[in-house]
């Protein structure tokens, strides 16, 4: 591979392309007998956990994953097209996703961008390898996705902070080694974002008590925290106090990417508007096949015509050129409008089934095993998790259109 210096050419690519579709030909791993994850906020029992642990470390240690991260750190430190490369052939693949998404998609690349010399060290590689898994600790039960009013106190105790209140959606809280916290440390400040600030918090630690919650899928994978005076190293502190505001920002630009730098790998499994009309070709509608029916066949294509759409918005993304007239719309817009998509793609997929579309995972009779019924469900995690769609619309609204508050 050439250094993170040069660009490859089209030949290496390639080359490179077909060196891993090769590796995942022949390592993606079987069955395994049980249900696994359609996405990492579904990871509720030890036995999946395991099961996707190993799968990480596997891809970490074959060397697609982390590739654009610098090799001392545990990365490959190579230009981020071959991660992308990689992944591409992953998704074409329908390997198992990599479980560990807010260490390898938010803290970690929040770490490296302004994290010191030593957190580097400390956390990067183990996040890569699934050693160390991370978790978040931003939403809060009684304040919603106003974020900027977070009221988990921490105080300052000489070298420690004293930490208490509650924080909800801790995805994989139970199984975390770390979250990344916002609490207030100035509740008298005159701004209350100026307030926060930002913790690399460790979780087995005496008074952090992360309870499972169980979905409406009746799987489980996130968690309520409750901090009572829980004592936490004052070196956990990102940055400044006060800081917090700012480096969640940060942060929730790559949990909702609109920046780069995450190490790669798949959050979710693959669904593409091809695997809904591969589940409906059996479906039948007064003894006709449901694929002739040209309501049916009118909303498939405005799907189709979407989910194109957003293939090359991404590229265009990188355009500079093609975003001139509003720079960074496509990056901002693009958690709303994937998961929006995937909301009414599965909505839509279940509903073709007719009465099918009432059946579940574990009935005999349900198409695809019931996995539109569990995705479709599965999928209002995705719209609310990293700020609503009504939240991302604002954003799109104000920092996009210019348009008032």
């Amino acid at each position: 591979m050439n250094s993170a210096v040069n660009a490859p050419s089209q030949t290496e690519l390639d080359e490179f392309r077909g060196q891993v579709a090769a590796w995942l030909k022949d390592n993606k791993p079987t069955d395994p007998g049980f249900l696994l994850p359609q996405t990492f906020m579904e990871v509720g029992s030890d036995q999946q956990l395991d099961f996707l642990r190993e799968w990480q470390h596997k891809l970490w240690s074959a060397g697609y994953l982390g590739m654009a991260w610098p090799k001392e750190y545990g990365g490959q430190g190579v230009p981020p097209v071959f991660q992308v490369t990689a992944d591409a052939e992953m998704r074409r693949a329908g390997v198992p996703i990599a479980f560990n998404v807010i260490g390898l998609g938010w803290a970690g690349p929040l770490i490296l961008h302004r994290g010191t010399e030593e957190e580097k060290q400390k956390y990067l590689k183990n996040i890569l390898s699934a050693e160390d898994i991370w978790c978040q600790g931003f939403s809060e039960p009684d304040h919603g996705s106003d974020l900027g009013n977070v009221q988990t106190r921490a105080v300052r105790d000489g070298e420690e902070y004293v930490i208490n209140g509650t924080k909800i959606w801790t995805t994989m809280g139970n199984y975390a080694k770390y979250m990344i916290l916002l609490a207030r440390t100035n509740p008298e400040a005159e701004r209350k974002y100026d307030g926060l600030s930002f913790f690399l918090s460790p979780m087995q630690v005496d008074g952090i008590d992360p309870r499972p919650i169980q979905k409406l899928t009746g799987e489980y994978g996130f968690t309520e925290t409750f901090f009572t005076d829980a004592r936490i190293p004052a070196s956990c502190l990102m940055g400044e106090e006060g800081e917090g505001w700012k480096i969640a920002m940060q942060t929730l630009q790559y949990e909702r990417g609109a920046e780069a730098g995450a190490a790669g790998g798949l959050m979710q499994v693959r669904v593409v508007i091809e695997d809904v009309i591969e589940c409906l070709k059996g479906v039948t509608r007064d003894g006709r096949p449901l694929l002739e029916d040209p309501v049916i066949r009118d909303e498939l294509v405005k799907l189709m015509i979407e989910e194109k759409a957003q293939g090359l918005s991404n590229k265009r993304a990188a355009i500079q050129a093609l975003t001139s007239d509003y720079p960074l719309s496509l990056n901002l817009s693009s958690k709303l409008r994937s998961s929006e998509y995937a909301r009414r793609m599965r909505k839509f997929a279940v509903a073709a089934q007719g009465a099918h579309g009432g059946l579940y995972v574990g009935d005999g009779d349900a198409l695809d095993a019931g996995f539109w019924q569990r995705a479709y469900l599965n999928n209002f995690s995705t719209t609310i998790g990293g700020g609503t769609s009504q939240i991302q619309a604002n954003i799109v609204g104000e920092h996009v259109l210019g348009l008032p508050k």
